[in-house]
C-alpha cells in the first residue's frame, strides 16, 4: 500500500496529513494554545482520596485536577527506591497514596470536557524501537510483528540489553532491527528517564518535568517506516529538524524527505485535501454506491447509522443491503481514524437475513481496522443486530480539536420553531405585563418570530393586547438569535412608541430592499432598526439601494413610495 505523510507548518499551527493510495485516513493539528499533554510528566501533589471510587484527584498544575485510578496508582521506582510490590497487589487507594503526597504520575487521557487528565504512575517513554517501562520488569514485543521467529529474535535481543529492575516493549518498527540500533535507542531512553528522575527530586509540586515532543518528531518517530513512500514538508527550517532526527532515528529514509517547493498553491490545497478534512467535520459520509453513513458523537459513545440512501442495487434487495454495508465497513475504519474518534462505537449495519452476509460484513470490518495504528477491539454483534467495537481513546476527536459546541442550541443541534417561539414570547410577555403597572411593552425578536406574533393585519397582535389590555409594539430583527426576546422598552405609550417607530411621516430614507412583500409581490421589503417599510412598487428591486418618502406609518410597519425612480 502506497503511504504518504504531508506536513505544513505555519507560524500559529502545524498540520499533518497521512495518506495511503492518496487518501486521507489521518489528520493531526498542533497549535500552541491547544498543545496536548498526553505522554508529559508531571510532579504532582495528591488534593483529594476517594475510597468509594478507589481513585485520588492529583493536582499537577493543570486547570483541572487530574484522575488517577486505583490501578494506575502502583509507586513508580524514582532514584533509588525500592516497593515491596506482593504487599500492594491488592492495595486500595488508601494504601497507595497519602492527601499532600507528592508523585510522579504521567497523563495518559487528554482532558475531555469537564473532566481532568487521567493520570499513572506507570511510566512508559516511547523510543523509536522501544518503549521503555521504568516502573515494571517486563520484555514484550508489538503483536503487529506476526513472524514467531523475528518475534522471539527481538524478544531475546531486549532481554539481553535491558537494565534490572526496567521493563520495555519492541515496537513493530524495529522488525528486522539489529542489537546495535535497539541498543542505541535504549541509551537515548535511559538517560532520558535519568533527567527526569533528577527533575523529579529537585522540582517543588505541581511541576511539568517532561513534555511529550511536539507533534512532528512523533509522527517522524511513530509513522515514518520504510512502507512509506515519501514525507513532504513545507518548511525548510522543519526540514532540516527532521533530517537531523532521521541521522539518529533511521538515516536510510532521509532520502524521502522532500520540500515543498510551491509556496504560491499551499500544500494541502495542492493535494486537494481541504475539502476531505472538511467532510470528515460533518455528520453524513457518502458512499460511493449512493448510500451514506451518519456519525453522532455524544460524550459516552459514538453511534454510526449505516442507510442505502441514493443506491437502489440491481438484482434484490438482500444483494442492495450487502453491497452497502461491505462499503460501509470499508470506510467506517478510515473515518474512526480519520475523525480520531475514541471510546465505545456502536455501529448499525442495514438488517442482513442471511448469516454468510453478517459474517462477511464483520470480516471486511476487521481488516479494515488492522490499518489503524491505535487499538481497536471489534466485540461482535449484539441480539438487536448492532456492532459494537473500542477504540482506545486518548487524544480529543477531530471534532472536538477544530471545533465548539454551538453557544446557541448548546449541541442539541436543533433550535425551538417559529411558532414554538411565538407562544413562548406571549407567554412572557404577559408575565411581565403581569407584574408592571406599563401602558405599554416593546419587545424585539426574529423577524419570523415577530411575523407569527403580529399576525396577517395585525391580528394575533390585537388580539395579545385585548388580553392583556396594554399596548404592545414588536420588533423584528436579524440580530436578534431564534431563541431570544429582548425587552426594549417599558413605559408609557408615547414613549415607548417614539423607540418602537423609528420613523416619521415625510421623512426621506435611503434603504436597501431586502426582499418582495409575502402577499403583494409588486411591493418591497425594507427593514430599518427592524421595523418593516413597505415600499410600494420596488418589489423587483431587490438588493437596489433606494431613496423613499414615508407616506404613512402604523404600529408594525409603515407605508413608503419611492423617490426619483419609476418602479420596473
Amino acid at each position: 500500500m502506497e503511504k504518504e505523510i504531508l506536513i505544513s507548518v505555519d507560524s500559529d499551527e502545524t498540520r499533518v496529513a497521512l495518506l495511503e493510495e492518496g487518501v486521507l485516513v489521518e489528520y493531526y493539528v498542533e497549535r500552541p494554545v491547544t498543545q496536548r499533554v498526553v505522554g508529559s510528566i508531571y510532579k504532582g501533589r495528591v488534593e483529594n482520596v476517594l475510597p468509594g471510587m478507589q481513585a485520588a484527584f492529583v493536582n499537577i498544575g493543570l486547570e483541572k485536577n487530574a484522575f488517577l485510578y486505583v490501578d494506575d496508582a502502583t509507586p513508580a521506582r524514582i532514584g533509588d527506591e525500592e516497593e515491596d510490590y506482593d504487599d500492594i497487589k491488592h492495595a486500595t487507594i488508601k494504601d497507595l497514596v497519602k492527601v499532600g503526597q507528592e508523585i510522579v504520575v504521567q497523563v495518559v487521557k487528554e482532558p475531555f470536557g469537564t473532566k481532568g487528565a487521567r493520570v499513572s504512575r506507570h511510566i512508559t517513554l516511547p523510543g523509536r524501537y522501544l518503549v521503555l517501562m521504568p516502573t515494571v520488569e517486563y520484555v514484550g514485543v508489538s503483536r503487529r510483528i506476526q513472524d514467531e521467529k523475528e518475534r522471539d529474535r527481538l524478544r531475546k535481543l531486549a532481554e539481553s540489553i535491558k537494565h534490572n529492575h526496567l521493563g520495555m516493549i519492541v515496537r513493530t518498527v524495529a522488525e528486522g532491527k539489529s542489537k546495535r540500533e535497539l541498543e542505541s535507542d535504549l541509551a537515548f531512553l535511559m538517560k532520558l528517564w535519568s533527567k527526569i528522575q533528577h527533575r523529579a527530586r529537585t522540582n517543588p509540586s505541581p511541576a511539568l518535568i517532561h513534555r511529550d515532543l511536539g507533534l512532528v518528531y512523533r509522527i517522524v518517530r511513530d509513522a515514518f517506516t520504510d512502507e512509506v513512500l515519501r514525507l513532504t514538508v513545507d518548511d525548510k527550517a522543519e526540514r532540516d529538524r527532521i533530517l537531523e532526527l532521521l541521522d539518529f532515528m533511521s538515516p536510510e529514509l532521509k532520502a524521502k524527505v522532500h520540500l515543498y517547493p510551491n509556496k504560491a498553491r499551499p500544500l494541502f490545497d495542492f493535494y486537494g485535501l481541504s475539502a476531505e478534512i472538511e467532510q470528515a467535520l460533518k455528520k453524513r459520509v457518502w458512499l460511493k454506491s449512493g448510500g451514506y453513513l451518519v456519525f453522532d458523537q455524544t460524550e459516552a459513545l459514538t453511534a454510526i447509522d449505516v442507510n442505502t440512501g441514493k443506491f437502489v442495487g440491481s438484482t434484490n434487495l438482500a444483494d442492495t443491503v450487502f453491497r452497502t454495508n461491505l462499503e460501509a465497513a470499508r470506510e467506517i475504519p478510515k473515518q474512526l481514524r480519520l475523525r480520531d474518534i475514541g471510546g465505545i462505537v456502536i455501529i448499525d449495519f442495514i438488517d442482513m437475513e442471511k448469516v454468510e452476509h453478517r459474517q462477511e460484513v464483520l470480516k471486511v470490518l476487521e481488516e479494515h481496522v488492522k490499518r489503524d495504528r491505535t487499538k481497536v477491539h471489534i466485540l461482535g454483534l449484539t441480539q438487536l443486530g448492532l456492532v459494537e467495537m473500542t477504540r482506545k481513546k486518548v487524544r480529543q476527536s477531530l471534532e472536538s480539536a477544530l471545533m465548539k459546541t454551538c453557544p446557541y442550541c448548546e449541541g442539541r443541534g436543533k433550535v425551538p420553531s417559529e411558532d414554538t417561539m411565538a407562544r413562548q414570547v406571549r407567554r412572557e410577555i404577559k408575565r411581565i405585563l403581569s407584574q408592571s403597572d406599563s401602558e405599554a411593552i416593546l419587545v424585539e425578536v426574529h423577524p419570523s418570530v415577530a411575523a407569527l406574533l403580529i399576525g396577517t393585519g395585525g391580528a394575533n397582535l390585537r388580539e395579545l393586547e385585548k388580553e392583556t389590555g396594554r399596548t404592545i409594539f414588536v420588533k423584528g430583527s436579524n440580530d436578534a438569535h431564534m431563541e431570544s426576546m429582548n425587552l426594549r422598552a417599558l413605559g408609557s405609550r408615547e414613549e415607548v412608541e417614539r423607540k418602537a417607530m423609528p420613523v416619521r411621516q415625510g421623512q426621506i430614507l435611503e434603504v436597501r430592499v431586502e426582499e418582495p412583500h409575502v402577499s403583494n409581490p409588486w411591493d418591497g421589503i425594507a427593514r430599518v432598526e427592524g421595523y418593516v417599510l413597505d415600499i410600494e412598487g420596488a418589489g423587483k428591486m431587490v438588493g437596489e439601494r433606494v431613496r423613499v418618502e414615508v407616506s404613512k406609518t402604523f404600529r408594525t410597519y409603515a407605508k413608503a413610495r419611492l423617490i426619483g425612480a419609476e418602479p420596473n
